[in-house]
């Protein structure tokens, strides 16, 4: 049976890399039945489909997206960084499919503010060379992450983050996840939005914040490299969703030719469509 849910965030997905759980996506995806289906970021990975890496369980996961929006999901899907070729198309409909830079939506009375977070970060707007350099290296550190943990679980032991383990170790690492959150949640406060929803940082939360102008509640989606998380929305509350029983596995999926070129086309049929350009309707 699968849960009804009103909104489904999930963000920094990175189809066509190796750290993406593309399967545990679709699983997830497959598991639910949304009202409106956010897409906050990230989920393709633009900056890194030179290495021509696109598997089936890659491709499976946007004819899911795909098949949800025609049978009446909304998706939203907002443009990150990775993704930012999509920009182009900002204010694009078709069907159920809308593609936006940001999102504001009237939750219960409430004010919702959906964007990835990306204008936040300096080595985007300044030196893209340096965050792409580091995207990959990323890539490489979570493919090795996993070989690592293949050993690991063989031996009967916990499987390890190295990722989260530099990133909690790393003062710089912590003070920008730090300095993200408080201007996003400073923004949505003095802006008067009751939620602020973000991507682009991996990091999964939800907590109220509260100053001298107001409250908010802060929330991140995370991602599908690591955490394997969404927000989902539902009866008035937000609630974070962990995918559990996740199993690592060594070797990629095998190209087809046609799973290779399928990105590829999958920009063009974007091209072909610019004209359909509109504004979306306004959201309930």
């Amino acid at each position: 049976m699968k849960r009804k849910l009103e909104i489904v965030v999930i963000s920094d997905v990175h189809l066509g890399t190796y750290g993406c759980h593309a399967r545990e996506v679709l699983q997830y995806l497959n598991s639910i039945k949304p009202q409106k289906l956010i897409l906050n970021g990230d989920i393709f990975d633009i900056w890194q489909f030179r290495k021509r890496y696109f598997p089936k369980s890659h491709l499976l996961v946007i004819k899911k997206i795909f098949a949800l929006a025609a049978k009446g999901t909304k998706v939203y899907y907002i443009t990150g960084n990775h993704d930012e070729k999509l920009r182009r198309f900002s204010e694009t409909k078709m069907g159920n499919i809308y593609i936006l830079d940001k999102l504001v939506l009237n939750l219960d009375g409430k004010k919702a503010w959906f964007f990835h977070g990306d204008v936040f970060d300096a080595s985007i707007q300044h030196t893209k060379w340096i965050a792409k350099l580091g995207g990959w290296g990323y890539d490489l550190l979570i493919l090795l992450n996993r070989f690592i943990n293949v050993v690991l679980v063989k031996m009967g032991r916990e499987k390890y983050s190295l990722s989260k383990k530099i990133k909690n170790s790393v003062k710089g690492a912590i003070k920008f996840i730090s300095d993200f959150e408080n201007t996003a949640t400073e923004l949505a406060i003095e802006n008067k939005f009751d939620y602020v929803v973000c991507g682009h940082i991996h990091q999964p939360t939800i907590r109220e914040v509260k100053n001298d102008k107001g409250r908010c509640t802060y929330l991140n989606s995370g991602d599908w490299i690591e955490n394997l998380t969404a927000l989902e929305y539902n009866n008035e509350a937000w609630q974070l969703y962990h995918h559990g029983n996740r199993k690592p596995y060594m070797n990629p999926i095998k190209n087809s030719p046609k799973d290779e070129d399928a990105f590829p086309e999958m920009l063009s049929a974007f091209t072909n469509i610019a004209q359909l350009k509109v504004t979306p309707d306004e959201a309930p």
